[in-house]
């Protein structure tokens, strides 16, 4: 492998960490010099980690819940089980948001979605293109050799089928795109644009209680598929990501509704494993050098941790949210999202807006506001959603 495409392989992982991390930007100094983050180097890096970014603001605006919550065309991302027993029989949406802007200027996420019923099923398509803006190329001793525009996409179908009147399941099959360097190759040995195919399964269950509160749950497996090639033989695995959550709804009386919800994630990547200072694994159970099966360590990722147990449970996420809606027309929301400060300490808080207009065209913002404050790649990060939905 060339120096150019080590560097641009590096570009996803290096990536994936200023997306998950503030550790990097949030641990004070420490009397060792050696490094101010937390188990470097421990952290899953999966490949096309734009896959796990919140596409909807209503959700983002609620801490990142949402596989129990999503009642409108958003739940292609976040449960498609959903759609077959929405409130509405059809729906469009559109979302934008600006990317790491604490950081850069020109990165961002553009979702697109819609989805239409048929009787007991429900079917939906959409497109989710991360712009990763402009880089400048250099060789092994720092040349430029030229600019490339990054960028990633996935195009997703979506099929549900309602069970019964309580449950019901989903499904998506995605096309996914990774050009991480424009175009742009070495002398030697070209950088390919990574593509595969992978898939989203998951279930909802809705108590449909008559009493004050009623009870959701949803559960949902993304990304699931084989590892992606840049032109290496490296294990650039999919973020495949378990989601559990529930949700409690509740009408306060005839105008006033609240909604509580809560989230966890498991990312099912390998963890890196522990080595010594000549590059000897002594612990853990993922071997980087062999070729891995990409089925094979999602589920071994729930026993691979070079700690144990507890390791493990350090890499399950925790989303909590809160949305108090009037009349069916205005929203507030609120929300925390918490990680490990060993797995990527993601700590922020989120707040947003919601509004309808005669029940079927409604505007969402989300605003997050990272623990670590300004100094957080995150730090400014806003979300606008529009959403069209007909009977």
């Amino acid at each position: 492998m060339t120096p150019l495409k080590n560097i641009f392989k590096a570009k996803a992982s290096i990536f994936f960490l200023l997306i998950t991390t503030g550790a990097a930007f949030s641990q004070g100094t420490t009397t060792a010099p050696v490094t101010t983050t937390v188990n470097e180097g421990r952290t899953p890096t999966p490949a096309l980690p734009f896959l796990l970014i919140a596409t909807d603001a209503r959700s983002a605006a609620m801490g990142d819940a949402g596989v129990a919550t999503a009642t409108d065309v958003n739940a292609i991302f976040w449960n498609p089980a959903r759609l077959a027993v929405a409130d509405k029989s059809g729906g469009i949406t559109a979302s934008f948001t600006p990317w790491l802007r604490a950081l850069v200027d020109d990165m961002s996420l553009l979702n697109i979605a819609g989805y239409k019923q048929f009787g007991n099923y429900a079917f939906g398509l959409s497109i989710n293109y991360f712009n990763q803006g402009e880089f400048t190329a250099t060789d092994a001793i720092g040349t430029e050799i030229g600019k490339y525009k990054s960028n990633e996409y996935a195009i997703a179908g979506s099929g549900s089928m309602k069970l019964s009147d309580k449950s019901s399941l989903g499904l998506n099959i995605k096309y996914l795109v990774s050009d991480l360097t424009g175009g742009l190759t070495g002398s030697a040995s070209p950088t390919l644009v990574a593509q595969t195919a992978a898939a989203d399964i998951s279930y909802f269950f809705n108590m449909k209680r008559d009493k004050k509160w009623n009870y959701t749950f949803g559960a949902m497996i993304s990304n699931i598929g084989g590892k992606v090639s840049y032109g290496d033989k490296g294990n650039n695995f999919l973020p495949t990501n378990l989601k559990l959550g529930m949700a409690g709804i509740r009408m306060l009386d005839t105008r006033n509704k609240l909604t509580l919800t809560a989230d966890i994630n498991k990312l099912m990547t390998p963890t890196p494993p522990k080595k010594d200072a000549s590059g000897k694994i002594i612990a853990g159970g993922y071997n980087p050098d062999k070729d891995n099966s990409a089925l094979g360590v999602a589920f071994s990722s729930f026993g691979d941790a070079p700690d144990g147990f507890s390791e493990e449970l350090k890499e399950f996420t925790l989303s909590l949210g809160a949305e108090y809606l009037y009349n069916n027309m205005f929203a507030i929301r609120a929300g925390y999202h918490d990680e490990s400060e060993q797995k990527g300490n993601r700590k922020y808080f989120t707040t947003g807006l919601g509004l309808k207009y005669q029940e079927d065209l409604s505007i969402d913002l989300g605003y997050m506001i990272p623990v670590a404050g300004k100094q957080s790649p995150l730090a400014n990060t806003w979300r606008i959603s529009l959403a069209y939905h007909f009977e």
